[in-house]
């Protein structure tokens, strides 16, 4: 029997307004179906974090490295195989991204609870999230949906991440490209605020250039010899490393960035007055970070039924 036509707009509609909701993300998207999931990450995040201050760095860095490389859909997570090389051994991320068996131990929890509900790309994002709680700064409504994709991309992870070595105008480039504003990129650098950098990635600024405070260049090379020892390790911001604070931005003013490209958002450029806003202004920071971290986490995520949920976050179902 025809389906009258007026009816069959009727489906066409409702097909596409479904469609268009299965595709955005939601706050209250596990309020259902895992009512504790929020719960469960919070306290392994929180654990991790006391036991190891910088693991809330390593987190954080998780999901932004996670969401640069095709998408926050949690490939950063997959371990290569005999037959797979994934993200995790790409020049950004090889012997630097951390904060795995965190990762593991959510997963697991949460597959007690919870079984094949919550996807690793949203537990990223909500580690994110309750680490810079955890170390002192704002908290911001996740929004939540995504599922996990089934391959990775080595290629893409050594393409797309931006680089510490980068200028201003590639740092601009390489966030436009991920449809992330300036604002976007000036406060998301904000999170070097916490965490360390390996030896190799400074090693140029501190011994090269001229746009560094003297006393601190000297201060690193004592940590950092101009060959060998690339693992060792620096303070991004040596004044509070482990607070989530604006104590970035004031470094940046007075010369003291770790990597060139945190020095390049405060050189004499375009984004010299929103660093130095943020350097006075920790509630604006605030702000605009939560703002950002919302803007970065819906980069192509995989929703509806694409990609899985995985049972466990290393390796497909």
């Amino acid at each position: 029997m025809a389906i009258p036509r007026a009816q069959s707009y009727y489906f066409l509609f409702f097909f596409l307004a479904f469609a268009i909701a299965s595709a955005q993300l939601s706050p209250s998207f596990y309020d259902k179906s895992c009512p504790g999931a929020f719960r469960t990450i919070r306290s392994a995040v929180y654990a991790a974090v006391l036991k190891e201050h910088r693991m809330g760095a390593s987190l954080l860095r998780l999901h932004f490295h996670d969401c640069f490389v095709n998408g926050c859909d949690g490939s950063v997570l997959l371990d290569d195989t005999p037959t797979f090389t994934g993200e995790k051994t790409a020049a950004p991320n090889n012997n630097s991204i951390r904060g795995f068996e965190v990762i593991d131990t959510i997963k697991s929890n949460l597959e007690a609870i919870c079984p094949q509900v919550v996807s690793c790309a949203d537990i990223l994002a909500i580690a994110a999230r309750d680490s810079v709680v955890a170390l002192g700064g704002p908290t911001w409504t996740v929004q939540l949906g995504r599922r996990d994709a089934t391959t990775a991309s080595f290629s893409d992870a050594n393409s797309n991440i931006p680089k510490p070595t980068s200028d201003l105008s590639t740092l601009i480039s390489d966030f436009s490209n991920k449809g992330l504003s300036t604002t976007d990129l000036i406060a998301l650098s904000g999170a070097h605020t916490i965490g360390q950098a390996r030896c190799t990635t400074f090693r140029t600024r501190i011994y090269n250039e001229t746009s560094i405070d003297t006393s601190l260049a000297t201060s690193l090379q004592s940590n950092c010899p101009s060959t060998g020892g690339d693992d060792k390790l620096s303070p991004l911001d040596a004044f509070t490393p482990n607070s989530f604070d604006n104590y970035y931005y004031k470094n940046l003013v007075n010369s003291k960035g770790l990597l060139h490209s945190d020095q390049q958002l405060y050189s004499g450029g375009s984004t010299d007055s929103q660093v130095t806003g943020y350097s006075s202004n920790l509630s604006k920071f605030y702000a605009d970070f939560k703002a950002a971290m919302i803007n970065m986490g819906n980069i192509s995520p995989l929703t509806g039924t694409s990609g899985e949920i995985r049972k466990n976050c290393r390796k497909t179902n």
